[in-house]
């Protein structure tokens, strides 16, 4: 006997698949910084590693600018589970623009950070800048990934793929952003008491 699908079983079994694989995603992207920050602890011991260098300004605002992201994007979940399309647009207009700010923020805070004298490469770099420049730009190219599904997901609510039942799209980048948003809180709280 052949058993067939109601629309409503592909639709959940489609959005389990692609919950389950971002999950998968997001673990082996975890292992990756647990790797590098493992390093960064082992090298901790060199003789040339910065005992007494602080963390620039402006990462303490882009921690405050990611939490603020996750929030909007939280919250233009809960609006299109609503029906609330303009609150949804805001909402994601609102996520796209603090991800930008993020970016900036965490570019001036390498100007910080040569500006206190370290530079990441060359002749006046050391071991920790090094160390600190490739977590950073490893999350930023994590966060670009964040950004470009952040402007599919806007094209697709404004081509109105998303609704009150038909929200995949926004889900999976909620989580996705979310992920982003543990794993910068986990390395500048990793880089803020690891020095």
């Amino acid at each position: 006997m052949e058993m067939t699908m109601t629309k409503e079983e592909e639709k959940l079994r489609k959005s389990k698949s692609a919950k389950l694989i971002l999950l998968f995603a997001m673990v082996s992207m975890t292992m990756m910084f647990a790797g590098l920050t493992s390093a960064f602890v082992v090298s901790k011991s060199r003789p040339d590693w910065l005992k007494n260098f602080e963390l620039p300004t402006a990462f303490y605002f882009s921690t405050v600018v990611i939490i603020g992201c996750s929030v909007t994007f939280y919250l233009a979940k809960k609006a299109i589970q609503k029906g609330n399309r303009s609150a949804v647009t805001a909402l994601l207009l609102g996520t796209l623009t603090l991800g930008i700010l993020f970016v900036v923020l965490q570019f001036q805070g390498f100007g910080q950070i040569v500006e206190q004298g370290y530079y990441f490469t060359g002749e006046g770099s050391s071991i920790t800048t090094t160390f600190l420049y490739v977590v950073t730009v490893t999350h930023l190219l994590h966060l670009a990934g964040g950004l470009i599904s952040l402007l599919i997901i806007i094209y697709n609510h404004f081509k109105q793929k998303y609704n009150s039942t038909q929200t995949l799209g926004i889900e999976l980048g909620a989580m996705y952003w979310h992920f982003l948003d543990l794993l910068w809180l986990y390395l500048f709280l990793f880089l803020y008491f690891f020095k």
